[in-house]
């Protein structure tokens, strides 16, 4: 769901100690406000995303001659590895794509651009509320949201069905009544076909902590979840792998972070996938299912799901053009037409105007998309931030603790406990 690498935070540390960057800094000539240097706009994804961003960078260049974008797209894979040296070097992109806690990191070190300072060529003021101050640090803007997204149960109705299993009343559904489905599911299908297909990440202990009146960041950077909580939902995933419910350790491991295509839900060998409610177009299509998205279990108890920024927009700080910048995340986040190109690809737009313009040019499983995004924003959920500097190396602790209680090397209690020291320590430092 988020993207970390240990060589990134090293590259990081290393821009650390570069002097602090200024918004038009000595010796810069990428870009300029009057025609010169094109701007460079970095993104990660597949060959099908970047052809769309051509095309919004072209119709873009159409309603604005004077100026230049040259894109820049990599694969997921290397995208902030790359990202950290270019920063390292002095070389990084005017306009970067950014996700999870990575402005937060970057903006700790200076690399970020304070976007009220081009808020002239930056007109967030139609913007959802909660989607423009997830782009803030410590009460900065530095980051743009790209579009919303949020955690959503997929499900495959077909699977069920074929399992003679009836499906959870999804507004009233607890974790038990999906332990218990998922168990049914596995049981009554042919041997790796599934109940839960889910393999559970870093995000879903901030959804299970805020289900228990906790969350895992607090606003002032601190790990808000305690080790109790997280025993609890190690002892909840064993449960599952035990059960049957879910695959065992081995299978999960290779499950971690694959394309949609080789999960077991876009494989149609399972029923449920916890995920990202923007992964259901893909997974729909990856299956050839009509797949459906319903609130997570256990929300009729208390809310634990937020409304998530996608992805993010950002500006470096060294930019020789802040204006042109600007002007192009503007239109990149408010541009109806350029809505109409994107779509739903970088989550669900959160300016409501883009949101009426693209609805017509929807496929069915993505205006299902945006009307569970709809339905969430009447529900009273939970704030969310960034998460502070040292979060993606928490990202990296989760699994490793989670993986030696899946494998029986340790228990819940332990696992947690450990857990909790390190990303305590993560964050303070």
């Amino acid at each position: 769901m988020m993207i970390t690498r240990r060589h990134t935070l090293a590259l990081l540390a290393a821009a650390g100690s570069l002097p602090t960057l200024a918004a038009c800094g000595p010796g810069v000539s990428r870009g300029s406000d009057g025609g010169g240097d094109a701007l460079r706009f970095s993104w990660w994804g597949n060959p099908e995303r970047a052809e769309t961003t051509r095309a919004v960078i072209d119709l873009f260049l159409e309603k604005n001659p004077d100026l230049d974008v040259s894109g820049e797209p990599t694969d997921i894979s290397g995208y902030f590895d790359k990202l950290a040296t270019a920063v390292a070097a002095g070389d990084e992109p005017d306009v970067i794509t950014m996700g999870g806690a990575y402005p937060a990191e970057y903006a700790a070190r200076d690399v970020l651009l304070d976007l009220g300072t081009v808020e002239d060529a930056l007109d967030l003021s139609a913007m959802d509320d909660v989607a423009r101050t997830n782009g803030e640090v410590d009460g900065t803007q530095v980051a743009v949201t790209t579009g919303i997204n949020a955690p959503g149960m997929i499900v495959n109705p077909a699977v069920l069905e074929a399992a003679g299993v009836e499906p959870p009343d999804a507004e009233t559904w607890t974790w038990e009544d999906f332990a218990e489905i998922s168990a049914a599911v596995s049981e009554n299908t042919p041997e790796g076909t599934y109940g839960s297909g889910t393999v559970f990440t870093h995000d879903s202990i901030d959804l299970w902590a805020r289900q228990h009146g906790q969350i895992l960041y607090t606003r002032d950077g601190e790990i808000g979840v305690d080790a109790q909580t997280v025993q609890s939902f190690f002892e909840f995933s064993k449960q599952l792998v035990d059960s049957g419910a879910s695959p065992g350790a081995d299978q999960l491991v290779e499950l971690t972070d694959v394309g949609p295509e080789r999960t077991l839900v876009g494989r149609g060998r399972a029923a449920f996938m916890l995920t990202w409610s923007s992964s259901l177009s893909a997974l729909s299509e990856a299956s050839g299912a009509e797949l459906e998205i319903v609130k997570v279990p256990g929300e009729s108890v208390e809310a634990g799901v937020w409304l998530q920024s996608s992805q993010f927009y950002t500006i470096s700080a060294r930019t020789a053009s802040p204006e042109a910048a600007a002007s192009f995340v503007n239109f990149l986040v408010n541009d109806p037409e350029a809505g109409a190109l994107i779509l739903t690809d970088r989550g669900v737009p959160a300016v409501e105007a883009v949101r009426q313009a693209i609805l017509p040019e929807l496929s069915a499983t993505a205006q299902r998309e945006v009307e569970y995004i709809s339905a969430l924003g009447e529900m009273d959920l939970k704030p969310t931030w960034i998460g502070p500097a040292g979060s993606t190396e928490v990202e990296e602790i989760t699994p490793r603790h989670q993986n030696s209680v899946l494998f029986g090397d340790a228990t819940a209690q332990e696992a947690a406990q450990a857990w909790h020291d390190e990303a305590v320590a993560a964050v303070s430092g």
